[in-house]
């Protein structure tokens, strides 16, 4: 966690957020709308920037009931009955793509992403309702689970497509460096990985925004996983340095405009002070393992809250697989498998 008192160059503008379904006015022709989530993490902020004779979207909320009354009454209320242009996707999870199929064929305008996000997206919309196929299961079983948590992961397996309104059928492809022309501004894409795979932030040096997407938010930290589809990945690696290419290439001027919590000022603050708990975080991380540990041995190294629930126990292992992953390419651990198929964690 990140807060004024011990990083004072942190500041927020906003006395509070816009209430749910409702938008605020960042600067002449940039909106800040907060859509509802049924989840411990509750909202997200999308932003609707004037785009000619109508609204470009960046990310658009999970596909639900309220979500879709909401954008009606925005689109009729502070979107003055404006269509929108095209929806932009900071990247692929369903809270920010979950209604993009939904605006775009409404408003019949393109999708604009990066490209590994809309493939992932497609596949991972794929495995709605799917069974767990046993790669998965070996997954959970070599991070330590037991048979009734790994029992409980199959009622759950395949869930990602209920919050995604079908994707259209093509998408407008983005790309690192690029500069986008959103009505009369110029927003440059600075591209990062380590959360999703090539998640896409927007800098616009004449309004002096960057919308961070969750790739930089204030207080707290994004989730970086490792999944059973390519259990030797190393995300963190890409996420240390996507954080790094943020502060060097967005100045700290800007207002920073994240998909959760608040806008704030401090980008290169808040970059540095997530950079300083990562590394804090392998330390810990390290000096726990003198002993052989499961992933699931590790959660009181990385995770001040108790893990509970299929959700929270799915995520906190993917998580920890991602630094024991990142650690393991430095060359500071290593692991064996048992003859249960246990990934077991050790320092060199």
């Amino acid at each position: 966690m990140t807060d004024t008192k011990t990083h004072p160059e942190i500041s927020f503008p906003f006395d509070a957020p816009p209430e749910p379904g409702k938008a605020l006015e960042i600067t002449e022709g940039v909106l800040w709308i907060r859509m509802p989530m049924p989840f411990v993490l509750n909202h997200i902020n999308v932003f609707a920037i004037a785009d000619g004779e109508g609204w470009a979207i960046v990310d658009t909320g999970l596909e639900t009931r309220t979500s879709a009354s909401m954008w009606r009454d925005l689109l009729a209320g502070p979107l003055q009955g404006k269509p929108v242009t095209r929806v932009i996707a900071t990247h692929m999870h369903p809270d920010h793509i979950g209604m993009a199929g939904w605006l775009t064929r409404r408003f019949n305008c393109r999708l604009w992403m990066t490209r590994l996000e809309y493939l992932n997206c497609r596949m991972l919309v794929g495995d709605t309702l799917r069974q767990a196929p046993d790669d998965a299961i070996n997954f959970c079983i070599a991070a330590g689970w037991n048979e009734d948590e790994i029992d409980d992961y199959r009622t759950i397996f395949g869930g990602y497509g209920k919050f995604v309104h079908p994707l259209p059928d093509s998408f407008k492809r983005i790309r690192e460096g690029e500069t986008l022309l959103i009505g009369e501004h110029e927003w440059k894409i600075v591209v990062g990985s380590g959360h999703s795979p090539e998640h896409a932030c927007f800098y616009c040096p004449d309004l002096k925004l960057f919308i961070s997407g969750d790739q930089v938010i204030p207080g707290i930290s994004s989730n970086i996983s490792v999944y059973p589809s390519e259990p030797d990945a190393n995300p963190m690696r890409g996420w240390l340095t996507s954080l790094a290419h943020v502060r060097d290439s967005v100045p700290d001027d800007v207002l920073v405009l994240p998909s959760h919590k608040t806008c704030f000022y401090g980008l290169h603050a808040r970059v540095n002070a997530l950079l300083e708990e990562h590394h804090t975080d392998f330390g810990k991380l390290l000096e726990s393992l003198r002993e052989p540990k499961r992933a699931i041995d590790v959660f009181d190294s990385l995770f001040s809250r108790q893990i509970l629930g299929t959700d929270l126990l799915n995520m906190a292992t993917g998580e920890s697989v991602a630094n024991l992953n990142y650690l393991e390419s430095l060359g500071q651990i290593s692991h064996t498998i048992d003859a249960n198929g246990v990934a077991w964690f050790q320092q060199v």
